[in-house]
């Protein structure tokens, strides 16, 4: 075997040593790729838009209101979805004619303003308390969205990651797309 052939072996074991020791793990534990399939969160998000999922940053830190999030569907966990998280656990989600108010477990009601949201469902009304590992998800497209409101809430075991990179279309590419922050109106109860 020439010299040639001996590098080229030793360059070609070199990179699957590289993809298996590196790659891999980074693609199993780290990151992973998502593609938006339908019309659930419109306009943040749109059929096809091509996304990276950080799957490490929830074992440092809890999942945060306002967070984009990839998860499996408590009902199918073969099924991924992604919502936003609006409720975060020991919380009292409540829904009137569309417009989200939150209360805390110390009390404080929080009137969520969400500039993200074009049509509003102001047909739903409901209420929902959170057990202390829930979360409670909405699409941002509301009409067109299956989430908390008619199946539950998240169980925090089927929490995937976190949207962190917004890949294709490349005209509308960057980190952390759908973040936001919210403005709330807060009344604190009665002692």
């Amino acid at each position: 075997m020439s010299d040639t052939w001996k590098g080229l072996l030793r360059d070609l074991f070199s990179l699957i040593l590289l993809i298996v020791l590196v790659v891999i793990p980074i693609r199993l534990f780290i990151v992973s790729p998502f593609i938006v399939d339908g019309a659930s969160m419109f306009p943040t998000f749109k059929n096809l838009d091509y996304l990276v999922i950080d799957e490490l940053v929830y074992r440092f830190s809890s999942p945060a209101r306002g967070d984009v999030i990839v998860f499996r569907y408590p009902n199918n966990p073969s099924t991924f979805y992604i919502k936003r998280i609006i409720g975060l656990p020991g919380e009292t989600v409540l829904i009137s004619r569309g417009k989200v108010s939150i209360t805390t477990p110390r009390g404080d009601t929080l009137a969520l303003n969400e500039p993200y949201i074009v049509n509003e469902d102001v047909t739903y009304t409901n209420t929902r308390t959170l057990a202390n590992d829930e979360y409670f998800v909405m699409g941002d497209n509301r009409p067109n969205s299956s989430d908390s409101r008619m199946w539950g809430p998240l169980p925090a075991r089927n929490i995937i990651g976190r949207v962190d990179l917004r890949v294709l279309p490349v005209s509308q590419g960057g980190f952390f797309p759908g973040s936001t922050s919210y403005s709330f109106a807060t009344t604190t109860a009665a002692p």
